[in-house]
């Protein structure tokens, strides 16, 4: 008999010691032929194969969990594209085909409904109301919930208040659900949350994730100082380190992200090390990175805490000397609107 929905992760992360998530969504899907600027989730509609492919290729690289084609699937940023009313159709299937590709892989694996920001920046310094998110991230769960996920998903967050109301809307929806910030400010989120920070907000959520971590950010050497500052309080809450493939860089009218294969199964490990258990990459990582990272995490003895200076030594220098928590990092009056198109 299956898990109920609810338990597929807890007990995974229960019997596990590691659990490898996946990689980037919109690398792999320009490298299907996304545009810029198009909205990948119409393509869960308009191109499903291709949606399947992208799952399929995380699973058959290895990854034990991963997460659905709905980061910007929410009806504030659907807008931009003029398919607001789309937004619970369009993670539905989403998940619909996540949970086709996830049940024919012959082994339990994950389907974690994936949730980016709102992409409106919150009362008091904008007009988008906590009750209104809470309705936004609402709508979004029960899409992906009625699909077939397993978990909700929350990344690339920047904002305590954004993160609160995901927890409540996910508490309403009767889902479970992980969630990670964005550390790209000199150690800080955008809008100045740092490591400890959110461990303390997680102590103020009635609605605990199963997890939580961090995504995204500057490189994979920045993303571990951050996973660092999580496990130095102590926390038991189980870790996510889902690091860029290196650093972006700009060629021929396109991003290229430099890290190789090699170097993101050093940074599985250095990840494993530092204290994360669900481990993954986020832009620029693709199946021949996840495979790399599989064989890495499978041989892997586990070893002492790294240092800094052996973190830097890996995977390359650090984007600033601070990583927030000295007071000296900047921040910034505004929430991100981006959408991970990476």
């Amino acid at each position: 008999m299956s898990l109920t929905s609810t338990n597929q992760l807890q007990v995974m992360l229960e019997k596990r010691d590691w659990i490898l998530a996946d990689g980037a969504t919109g690398t792999n899907l320009f490298n299907m032929g996304l545009s810029s600027g198009d909205a990948p989730e119409l393509w869960n509609k308009t191109a499903p194969e291709k949606i399947k492919a992208l799952y399929k290729g995380s699973v058959d690289a290895g990854s034990d969990l991963f997460l659905t084609n709905s980061f910007g699937g929410n009806r504030s940023r659907l807008r931009l594209h003029g398919a607001e009313t789309y937004a619970p159709e369009l993670s539905r299937i989403s998940a619909e085909i996540g949970r086709e590709v996830a049940d024919a892989s012959g082994r339990n694996v994950i389907v974690a409904g994936c949730l980016g920001p709102t992409g409106e920046i919150m009362q008091p310094m904008g007009p988008l109301s906590y009750a209104v998110a809470v309705e936004i991230f609402h709508e979004q769960a029960e899409g992906l919930k009625a699909g077939g996920a397993d978990v909700a998903w929350l990344e690339t967050i920047s904002f305590g208040d954004e993160y609160r109301a995901a927890a409540e809307a996910f508490a309403l929806a009767g889902i479970a659900w992980v969630g990670t910030m964005s550390f790209d400010t000199a150690g800080r989120t955008m809008m100045g949350v740092t490591a400890p920070n959110l461990v303390k907000l997680l102590a103020k959520i009635s609605n605990k994730p199963l997890a939580f971590g961090a995504n995204c950010g500057v490189g994979a050497s920045d993303l571990l100082r951050t996973v660092l500052g999580f496990s130095a309080t102590g926390t038991a809450v189980p870790i996510v380190a889902k690091g860029n493939a290196g650093i972006p860089k700009y060629h021929n009218g396109h991003i290229h992200y430099d890290g190789t294969p090699e170097l993101m199964a050093n940074y599985a490990t250095l990840a494993r090390d530092c204290g994360a258990t669900i481990i993954g990459g986020c832009c620029g990582t693709t199946p021949d990175h996840l495979r790399a990272m599989r064989s890495a995490l499978e041989n892997h003895k586990p070893l002492e805490r790294p240092s800094l200076k052996t973190i830097k030594s890996a995977l390359g220098g650090f984007s600033s000397e601070s990583d927030g928590t000295d007071g000296n990092s900047p921040t910034r009056e505004r929430q991100s609107r981006r959408r991970r198109t990476t």
